[in-house]
């Protein structure tokens, strides 16, 4: 959807990396886990993981994520997913409830900054 859009997955400005909303699609551009909050949000992941490797950046530059869901009483499934990949990085990380997002299948996006070189803590 970037080029249709006119964004970028993600951004690197210097040492900044900033991945925008990423929603849960597949290669084949069908919605990845229908009705599946976890599942959604491990595709949004392994996404949003892929943009920023390709910016340079890794999990362990991450300073900040946000878990956005349509049903926020779902949240431990989407912190299920997130643990798994940050449980050692721990970055802040904030969880709010939207009202829908473009294609009503979705459940949550993830978006993600990071920071190179920055020491975690």
């Amino acid at each position: 959807m970037e080029p249709q859009i006119g964004f970028s997955r993600a951004v690197r400005s210097g040492q900044y990396v900033v991945v925008a909303g990423t929603a849960p699609i597949g290669d084949d551009g069908s919605t990845v886990g229908p009705g599946d909050v976890y599942a959604q949000t491990v595709r949004c992941l392994d996404i949003a993981e892929r943009a920023l490797r390709e910016a340079g950046a890794s999990l362990d530059d991450v300073v900040r994520t946000r878990l956005l869901l349509t049903d926020v009483t779902q949240w431990k499934e989407a912190a299920r997913a997130h643990g798994e990949r940050f449980a050692a990085i721990r970055p802040a990380c904030t969880v709010v409830e939207v009202s829908r997002f473009i294609d009503p299948a979705w459940l949550v996006e993830v978006e993600i900054d990071a920071v190179l070189g920055q020491e975690t803590g």
